[in-house]
């Protein structure tokens, strides 16, 4: 049995840490039985929240990532999150719907939806952590049903869509003050990974239902792809919670859901579900759900497999050095910074760009680098570039060949 945590835990006294904590538990389950697995101090709090100045970016907060894992249910957090260190707001600048790839997936994924659920005209959806609004406003516009969308960072004077009279956006984090609201279809994409009581959080939904019908969609990252490739940099500080098809599915089905689909997508690197709500508890039936004794096994050696990866990153960084190669980064978001936060480029790297334009000027937290645009690429030439996610690798060969570079392609 490997070392686990119970009841409480020993844990050194710097940090503003105390030495004794108090009980860790599972927040999806209450089990008590958690392995530490991987650990990384002094990490920026936020990652896609851009600050106007390089001081700003140096000096954000930062916390401290340990991931456990449950044996019970096979969750696995941050137990040393700390919700006081968040501040999600408008300047949380997440999207990426400035990539013909991504709004390509979003449209497969509304026509799936649309499909799946009858969606259309007289149907409500609702999506809870709407970020900007371009999955909520698409579904509407393909499918002519309304739609509410509820986050703190949504900016009504970048939507322009034909379906805004079908719409309603509340510019807050979702909770029992909004129980009220009701409708056909709920989803949460990319936003389950952000929030700690992720118990309560999913009991909240299913108290909100009640006894009506409605289809419950959610998406998130993979967590089976990140152990079983030891894909460090999609570990960070602003993502508490991680799951698996069955750790996932496990949560649902405590707190009342029937889990009717369980599958991936974006080259596996999302995690989807869809559900409908039951009379209380309901048992596994898809086979996708038996993960716990596999996600064990990838746990006891995600650090080697991490360490392999950093083994290969940091020779690349030294033969670039050796070789005097300037380096660029393409993708400014948290996989980035989350890179930044293990691997030292040294001063090869020379720039870090993106193709979302209200992200120009601004700076990184933790390491203040500014981000700039891809035309600024074209006065450096970089030798090589480091694309921070591989599904974008032929997009973005093609906006460097269109300003005259032809680097090497380091895709993550």
């Amino acid at each position: 049995m490997p070392e686990v945590r119970q009841r409480a835990a020993e844990l050194p006294a710097t940090g503003g840490y105390p030495v004794l904590a108090p009980a860790l538990t599972c927040q999806a389950c209450g089990g008590t039985v958690l392995e530490s697995f991987y650990e990384l101090r002094n990490v920026p709090a936020h990652s896609c929240l851009l600050l106007p100045t390089r001081q700003e970016a140096l000096a954000f907060p930062r916390g401290d990532l340990e991931l456990v894992f449950c044996h019970d249910c096979g969750f696995i957090g941050n137990a040393r999150f700390d919700i006081g260190l968040n501040q999600y707001s408008a300047a949380y600048e997440e999207t990426q719907a400035f990539s013909p790839r991504f709004l390509q997936f979003l449209d497969e994924i509304c026509q799936d939806q649309i499909r799946k659920f009858g969606l259309g005209l007289g149907v409500t959806a609702l999506e809870i952590g709407c970020g900007k609004g371009e999955f909520i406003t698409r579904l509407c516009e393909l499918s002519g049903c309304n739609g509410i969308g509820i986050d703190p960072g949504y900016r009504p004077e970048r939507n322009r869509s034909s379906a805004l009279d079908r719409l309603t956006f509340i510019r807050d984090l979702y909770g029992p003050r909004y129980a009220h609201l009701e409708a056909d279809y709920i989803s949460c994409r990319h936003t389950l990974e952000h929030i700690a009581p992720v118990q309560e959080f999913m009991r909240l939904i299913r108290q909100t239902i009640g006894d009506r019908k409605a289809d419950v969609f959610f998406e998130l990252p993979d967590m089976e792809r990140v152990l079983e490739t030891g894909v460090f940099w999609d570990v960070y500080y602003e993502h508490c919670t991680y799951f698996t098809r069955g750790s996932l599915a496990r949560l649902f089905r405590t707190e009342g859901f029937d889990v009717q689909n369980l599958y991936k997508a974006y080259d596996d690197q999302y995690l989807m579900i869809e559900a409908v709500p039951a009379r209380g508890p309901t048992s596994p039936r898809l086979k996708q759900e038996d993960d716990l004794e596999s996600t064990a096994a990838l746990v006891k050696k995600f650090q080697s497999e991490v360490d392999h990866r950093l083994e290969d990153l940091t020779a690349a960084a030294e033969r670039w050095r050796r070789s005097g190669k300037t380096v660029a980064i393409w993708g400014s978001g948290s996989k980035c910074v989350s890179l930044l936060c293990s691997l030292d480029l040294g001063d090869s790297l020379q720039a870090i760009t993106d193709i979302n334009p209200h992200k120009y000027g601004k700076y990184l937290a933790g390491s203040g680098w500014e981000i700039t645009s891809p035309d600024a690429l074209k006065a450096l030439r970089p030798d090589a570039v480091i694309v921070m996610n591989s599904i974008y690798t032929q997009e973005i060969r093609h906006e460097l060949a269109t300003r005259g570079l032809q680097p090497e392609l380091l895709a993550l």
